[in-house]
């Protein structure tokens, strides 16, 4: 381990132990200092916390592309409160008088009808990320409901498990540890663990638990497994980079980092360097910071009517888009690629594979 990844090392293990209120010192405080015209757009991104690397990508996306186009951003994050969420999104509605482009990742799916309405009734325009209900459609509110962003969470939970699996030799014991149960991407990436699971009967799964895509809640689950389960644990998929991580720092207590696979997803910058080191085996690139700016850059073009919405395809409103499967073979060019982030803003629909597939 060369000394970058020996402090990113330690980075790791002294990122367990941040708590949301530093995620809410930085982002929370957005709208201070900030004027809002009657003229001029506010671009907004609502988004879990910033304490999470994802996020932080998110964010940084969201920055460069308010920046390419001169106009104000601001970020709010609900700290994992669905009421915060909401009621932050309309403050600033209210702020900006509905002069507002909003890319929202709701902190729960239901919550997406209640922002999508909000924003519809006072003029602004919406793009969701990740979380919706599957009756909620951007066409049903045109033209102020812009587009929903996803991937295939059953196909890349099921890509983990399988590459995890397959390391252990397609047999042994593992543990499992999820996301927040009404999320959409939790649901759909447990589904693709189970899928593997069939595939696989040599593997068994000792125990499933929600850490809900928290490194400080995965943490003391993943050293109560390896009490209770002991040399039983041969496996560990995640759902994220960051509960990945939390159980690294449990396996490294007991100086089995590196011994027992871990898989995640997220391509997070701690996630990639624990692949480049071996303490982490797979994980999924979704490209957060090209994320977080697309759905403004979306948003803002049907704002001004450079696109039509009511003539695209359904599959360009509601979207599974392409992420990068990273492995210790393709780790360090997705490493190069997310310490020199490059976006084409204006190129809106390149990185779609297909429609949202509701199963």
């Amino acid at each position: 381990m060369n000394r970058q990844d020996q402090r990113a090392g330690v980075s790791r293990r002294d990122f367990i132990k941040l708590g949301a209120g530093a995620a809410f010192a930085v982002a929370g405080g957005g709208m201070s200092g900030l004027s809002f015209g009657a003229g001029q757009t506010t671009l907004a991104c609502s988004f879990r916390s910033l304490t999470n690397p994802y996020y932080t990508a998110f964010n940084k996306g969201a920055q460069s592309f308010a920046k390419s186009v001169g106009l104000p951003y601001v970020p709010l994050t609900t700290e994992g409160s669905s009421e915060k969420g909401i009621a932050d999104i309309r403050a600033l509605l209210q702020k900006t008088g509905g002069n507002l482009m909003l890319n929202v990742d709701p902190n729960d799916s239901a919550d997406a009808r209640v922002i999508v309405e909000a924003c519809s009734k006072a003029g602004a325009y919406v793009t969701t990320i990740w979380n919706k209900p599957k009756d909620l459609h951007p066409w049903d509110f045109n033209p102020n409901y812009v587009a929903h962003l996803s991937y295939d969470g059953v196909a890349y939970g099921e890509e983990t498990a399988t590459q995890l699996f397959k390391s252990m030799g397609g047999k042994g014991g593992v543990v499992a540890l999820g996301g927040i149960f009404s999320n959409v991407p939790a649901i759909e990436r447990k589904a693709g663990l189970d899928a593997a699971l069939k595939k696989f009967p040599g593997i068994q799964l000792l125990d499933f638990q929600v850490a809900d895509w928290n490194s400080q809640k995965a943490f003391p689950i993943m050293q109560a497994w390896m009490t209770r389960f002991n040399s039983k644990i041969k496996g560990v998929w995640a759902a994220n980079d960051d509960m990945a991580l939390g159980a690294i720092e449990a396996l490294r207590a007991e100086g089995l980092a590196g011994q027992i696979p871990v898989t995640g997803m997220d391509g997070t910058q701690p996630g990639l360097v624990a692949i480049k080191t071996g303490e982490l085996i797979a994980s999924v690139d979704w490209d957060p910071y090209w994320l977080g700016g697309i759905g403004l850059s979306m948003g803002l073009q049907a704002k001004d009517k450079k696109v039509d919405l009511a003539t695209l395809a359904k599959d360009r409103r509601e979207s599974f888009c392409t992420a990068t499967f990273v492995t210790k073979t393709n780790v360090q060019d997705v490493i190069a690629r997310a310490a020199s982030p490059k976006a084409e803003w204006n190129n809106l629909y390149a990185r779609v594979a297909g429609p949202v597939v509701y199963r």
